[in-house]
Parts: C-alpha cells; structure tokens; sequence
C-alpha cells in the first residue's frame, strides 16, 4: 500500500516561518547525548551564530521550555507538553499501548509503536519486557534511523515510490555492526520485499544481539497508524520463533488494532 503524502513548504517558501524552525530545531538539538550545553555548543550543534542561537535559548527560557544553570542549558519538563499534545490528540493512544501489552504478556519481549519522522523512526508508545536490548534506553520519543530498524522498513514501504526514491536518494547508510545494510540498493531490495510480504525482520543490523520483527498497523480505514515490532535478544529467540510464533502474534494484534480504531 502506498500511503499519500501531504505537500510541504519549502523553507524559501513565502509562508515558511524561519523563526519558529529555528527555534525548534534549538530544542531538538538537546538529545540523550547532549542533555546539557553551553551557547557556544548549542550554536555549533544548530550551525548558528552564537548571537542568534542565544536569542533562541533566551525565548525558549522565558516561554518555560528551557532551564538555565549557569552557563548551561538544558530542557526543562514544559517540553513534554508538546509531545503530550500529539499523543492526547491520537485517541488511539490506549488502545495502542494496550495491545502492546498484551504483545509482551504473550511473548514476553518488548513491542512498541513507531512512525515516521524525516528518515528516523520515532517511538510513540511502548510496552516494555525486563530484558535489556540495546547499550541505549528505548523509551517514547527515541528516535532510530530507519534504514535499519523492522518498523522503519515497514514504514518505508508505505512510502510512493517518488518519496521512497527521493528518500534513498538522500539518506546516509552508516554500518552500525558488521550485518548493517550500507548498500542502497541493497536496502531497496529489502524495502520492496517488505512491501509484498507485508512485514520486515532486522537481525542485529543497529546493535549486535538486536533481532526485531515490525508489522504495519492501521485504523478501520485504511489510514496508516504506525508500525508495531516485538524486539528481542538474537541469542535468546532464533529466527524460527520469530517467523512461526512472533509474526501470526503481530498479525493478529495489527488486525485488533483495524478492528478496533476508526
């Protein structure tokens, strides 16, 4: 299925505001990695001059949305109501985190719901299980790219084929471990064999012992919701398992979540 895609501004466009893009490219710029900055790291993390990057983080400071502790700067908690009001606006939001328990009740591994955003898959609910998958932390909001994760093949393959072209056109193919795809063509094959089979395993492709397995989800009418996966320790769970237990689970659940959100 080739989901449509709405047209987008350029940013030289008339009615693109440049302000509100900077602003917010400031407050992306503040990740797992870099929780705390000073001005001139900030400036160099958004490519801005120190005297409008510190314009940003003033406003953003004055609004609530920024903390300043000396000469540091850091997201305060104000933040989280942006991405609540995506989340409050979905009302399938439990539903969704609902089945994403059950998933993990049943299988014991952790499954979450990813969309996706620019070429990364962003997690918007997640249901964990007590084992530990990766060096990082997978919470809402971690973003992963999605070249290399089940989700965002499943994802990309909803894609037209113009935007899954301009797509691969664009993005960087890093190796992550040594069964990561680096090849662009490669990864179109991979991507167009989603497409006809209707799900996507990544095995240790973003971190060694990482095997995931993502389905599409969508609601009654045929509107593309996201992608769920359940991810597990390639030791633990070999690929039978997962093509003969995991994929009819998935399945199943995906069409719980078509019967069910409207």
């Amino acid at each position: 299925m080739e989901a449509a895609q709405e047209e987008v501004l350029s940013p030289d466009d008339r009615d693109f505001v440049t302000a509100l893009a900077s602003g917010l490219e400031v407050v992306l710029a503040f990740d797992e990695a870099h929780p705390r900055m000073t001005l001139s790291e900030v400036a160099s993390r958004t490519g801005m001059n120190r005297a409008r990057a510190r314009r940003f983080l003033l406003t953003l400071h004055a609004l609530g949305y920024v903390r300043k502790q000396g000469r540091s700067f850091e997201l305060a908690p104000r933040v989280l109501q942006l991405g609540y009001a995506f989340l409050s606006a979905n009302n399938y939001r439990s539903v969704i985190q609902q089945v994403l328990e059950d998933i993990t009740a049943e299988s014991g591994e952790s499954s979450s719901l990813g969309v996706l955003d620019g070429d990364d898959v962003i997690y918007v609910a997640r249901s964990s299980s007590r084992h530990r998958l990766m060096a990082i932390t997978l919470s809402v909001g971690t973003r992963l790219p999605a070249a290399h994760t089940s989700m965002g093949r499943v994802l990309l393959a909803q894609l037209s084929d113009a935007d899954l072209g301009a797509y691969l056109e664009r993005v960087v193919l890093e190796a992550y471990t040594d069964k990561t795809v680096t090849d662009k063509a490669e990864l179109k094959k991979c991507i167009l064999k989603v497409r006809q089979q209707g799900y996507s395993i990544a095995d240790q492709e973003l971190d060694s012992g990482l095997r995931s397995l993502a389905v599409p989800a969508f609601d009654a009418n045929g509107k593309l919701l996201g992608a769920i996966n359940i991810s597990t320790n390639a030791a633990r769970v070999d690929l039978d398992t997962l093509m003969k237990e995991y994929l009819p689970l998935l399945q199943r659940k995906a069409r719980e979540i078509r019967a069910t959100i409207s």
